[in-house]
């Protein structure tokens, strides 16, 4: 018997896909899963007749692998992705590649590339995007690490990526945890895009009243405009749901968001990087909060909100909730590439924006209409600061954002929570606010803490200390940033 093109370990329903992606692209597979009677079950199902060997040990499923050996790993990320390397590490040899296309964190990756290298064993973390129908269909992938090995598996996997026009969504993203790093960004903005999809719905269905059928023939519509995209699709067809009753399945579903971490992750990672990822960082608490259902359910019934208030003309409100929301999710983006940008400088990781634009523009759950405007805006400056200030994007948020302000103000006097929505339209008034009131901040954290401040009438980088009532001494605090 022939020996397999690749290896996949891990046949949950994303690894069992993916196999046959491979399969349908005339790739020979190799599988195993620790679980053998769900490979067993795989195989006398939906890979019956395909060209799979399936194996009943790690050493069985490594024999069948033609050299350098190719393993795609699809299993839980953390402690499971060590286990599974350690088990497979003593039957492979110098040159043999482990692909990792978990949602593993990406100093795990780092980590793996450093313990792997002396072994000869070359890695790559690959974030794979697109959910169970990219995977079998198509998926966005994002590859990093050991640039060396990416030589030996590019062809297989740009040629089961999804396509956009004659390109693949699949770029070689950067050494080190640089793929997966990427992966996590795409995450914290898929949360992002979650938050303000929910949002509109929310301020449509109870600031407005509408009844779903008419959110659904919205979003239909909204589908067909500047907003095109992945999740607004999904959208609309998961409004035109009917229950067994007939009645919309979406009124029957627990408002408790359940999450895996990604997002949580790139929030953290904004954190420590000093970058303000406010949106994302929303969306991330706002599935905290969604999840203190019985807490909200008690609250809603002693705490006091503001009084009915006037509806408005509803095209017009309809029109400025699609304005909040093509504005916000443009902050969005614009967030999560600062953080990228970042990490590419803090990493050495030299990584392509434009690049990594055109690997979201198919097959990933964030795919949309402007990620080719986002491309041309990296081809057409690699250096680019911000990408609001495109002309493209500076004069959509700037036509969009009379209604943004209008629909944040209609949610105001509803009572109506939009915390992406408004946080968006806080960090675009403070990034185009030449004078913000941190003069004050730092006052505060010198009259208590010594903590100097730097003047207007100095150079950057000149710090004083002021003794503010006169009792005080003349020694500063140390400076740092953390």
């Amino acid at each position: 018997m022939s020996q397999a093109d690749i290896g996949l370990i891990g046949l949950a329903v994303m690894g069992q896909n993916l196999v046959l992606n491979f399969c349908d692209h005339g790739y020979k597979v190799a599988v195993y899963n620790r679980t053998t009677s769900k490979m067993d079950e795989f195989l006398n199902g939906g890979a019956k007749g395909k060209n799979i060997i399936g194996s009943k040990s790690i050493e069985e499923f490594c024999l069948n692998l033609k050299r350098p050996r190719k393993i795609m790993l699809m299993v839980k990320a953390g402690t499971a992705v060590d286990s599974t390397i350690e088990s497979i590490i003593p039957y492979l040899e110098s040159g043999d590649i482990i692909i990792d296309g978990g949602n593993s964190l990406y100093t795990d990756t780092e980590r793996r590339c450093n313990e792997l290298q002396p072994k000869g064993i070359h890695y790559i973390g690959m974030g794979v995007s697109g959910g169970e129908e990219g995977a079998r269909h198509g998926p966005s992938l994002m590859p990093g690490g050991h640039e060396a090995a990416w030589s030996e598996v590019s062809e297989i996997f740009q040629s089961i990526a999804a396509k956009v026009g004659d390109d693949a969504c699949c770029e070689w993203i950067g050494t080190g945890g640089a793929g997966h790093y990427v992966k996590m960004v795409h995450n914290g903005i898929e949360y992002g895009d979650m938050q303000l999809i929910s949002e509109a719905y929310h301020l449509l269905r109870f600031g407005l009243g509408l009844p779903v059928e008419a959110l659904q023939q919205i979003f239909e519509d909204w589908q067909h405009g500047v907003l095109d995209s992945y999740l607004i699709e999904i959208t609309a067809q998961i409004l035109g749901v009917k229950d067994d009753d007939g009645l919309p399945l979406v009124d029957k579903i627990l408002d408790s968001a359940g999450q895996k971490g990604t997002g949580k992750w790139t929030a953290i990672d904004a954190l420590e990087s000093g970058i303000p990822l406010t949106l994302i960082g929303e969306a991330v608490f706002s599935r905290f909060l969604s999840s203190l259902k019985t807490q909200r359910e008690h609250a809603s019934q002693v705490l006091p909100g503001p009084g009915k208030s006037r509806l408005p003309h509803e095209p017009e409100m309809i029109q400025y909730i699609q304005d909040a929301l093509y504005a916000s999710k443009i902050i969005s983006y614009t967030q999560g590439f600062m953080l990228m940008q970042q990490a590419s400088q803090q990493n050495d990781w030299q990584l392509n924006y434009g690049n990594i634009a055109l690997v979201w523009r198919g097959g990933c759950i964030i795919r949309s209409r402007f990620l080719g405007d986002i491309k041309q805006a990296y081809q057409d400056d690699p250096q680019l600061d911000n990408l609001f200030l495109p002309d493209f994007f500076r004069t959509a948020i700037d036509q969009s954002q009379g209604g943004w302000r209008k629909a944040i103000q209609f949610a105001i006097e509803c009572g109506i929570p939009t915390p992406a929505f408004s946080s968006a339209l806080a960090f675009y008034d403070g990034y185009r606010t030449a004078q913000l009131p941190a003069n004050l901040l730092q006052a505060q954290r010198d009259y208590f803490g010594a903590h100097t401040y730097e003047r207007l009438d100095s150079p950057r980088g000149e710090y004083f200390h002021s003794n503010w009532t006169g009792a005080g001494g003349t020694v500063s605090s140390s400076q740092y940033d953390v």
